[in-house]
């Protein structure tokens, strides 16, 4: 027991949602599961419900579940948009909010989602990164409690579904200049300078490209005049975008899969005939194939300049 780590401060957070500060005197004999998260994620989203479920099911036997809103992109830090996502998935338990890097560095997390078990001495137990064991983590919650049951009934919806892994063949894609991948517009991409772009005669598998007038960042893509587009040739069930509207809010959006409405293969933040609208940064679900997953090509475009984008992300 003397080699395992202590549960570290959260006294680095830089505010609470859903609580007041939680320190050694608030959870002193109390297992407390900690769970690293960012709201755009969706690795954490899909993990999401499973975590709400134990919060819900087993904070009457002694767990105290909380919630640590570590940002990833630079609109995150805004609490605002922390709080529409807490509200948004229905959570509940103690949210602290991270923006320092505080609570992060001082468990030497690494990792969206991430989970550690904290008895009730205050000692780690055991830890889980990405999504996945979920049975297994509901019965490390047990033992640490004392208890015994069936693991409690779990069904992820929208963007919260398990993704369907045995059609997944493309990887999240970061569209800023920093960690961008697989650009593929007609002329190179140039950083923090306003340039048109033109969509290829064609895109191969996993290759995006942007049209129209747009200023590529260290982390994003940002349109500067109306019509502009985003096209993007992927092969899963679900495509999703993470998008922030900056200073202009709402935007409206248009998607196109294989150049026509997207009809039953919709997402959730789309209707039938392919239209959204951009008011929250979060992230919008763009497509999910209705039928037999295939190859598809995306087009997303914008009826007013400001939409900021971030990254792909598929399931």
């Amino acid at each position: 027991m003397s080699d395992r780590p202590h549960m570290p401060s959260l006294g680095g957070a830089t505010g609470w949602l859903n609580s007041e500060p939680l320190g050694p005197a608030e959870l002193g004999g109390r297992v407390v599961l900690v769970n690293f998260w960012t709201l755009t994620c969706i690795n954490w989203l899909r993990q999401e419900p499973y975590v709400r479920a134990w919060s819900q099911a087993y904070g009457g036997d002694g767990l105290v579940v909380i919630g640590v809103h570590t940002p990833e992109f630079s609109f995150e830090h805004d609490v605002d948009w922390v709080r529409r996502a807490v509200a948004a998935r229905s959570i509940d338990y103690p949210v602290a909010v991270d923006n320092d890097y505080a609570i992060w560095s001082a468990f030497d997390n690494h990792y969206w989602p991430a989970l550690y078990f904290v008895d009730a001495d205050g000692v780690i137990r055991d830890d889980h990164f990405g999504e996945g064991r979920y049975e297994q983590s509901e019965r490390v919650l047990q033992q640490l409690l004392g208890i015994e049951r069936e693991p409690v009934p779990v069904e992820g919806l929208g963007p919260e579904a398990a993704a369907d892994w045995d059609n997944l063949r493309t990887p999240e894609t970061y569209l800023g200049f920093s960690r961008g991948e697989h650009f593929a517009s007609t002329n190179a991409a140039a950083l923090d300078e306003r340039r048109v772009y033109e969509l290829p005669e064609s895109l191969v598998l996993n290759q995006w490209a942007l049209a129209g007038e747009w200023t590529i960042g260290p982390e994003n893509v940002v349109l500067d005049r109306p019509g502009g587009s985003i096209a993007f040739r992927f092969h899963a069930r679900d495509a999703h975008l993470v998008l922030s509207p900056g200073a202009r809010q709402p935007i409206p959006f248009r998607v196109l899969l294989d150049g026509e409405a997207p009809g039953a293969s919709h997402g959730v933040d789309v209707d039938e005939d392919g239209n959204g609208v951009l008011q929250d940064g979060r992230l919008y679900q763009l497509v999910r194939q209705h039928d037999a997953v295939r190859e598809r090509s995306l087009q997303i475009s914008f009826g007013e300049p400001g939409a900021e984008a971030y990254a792909f992300t598929f399931g």
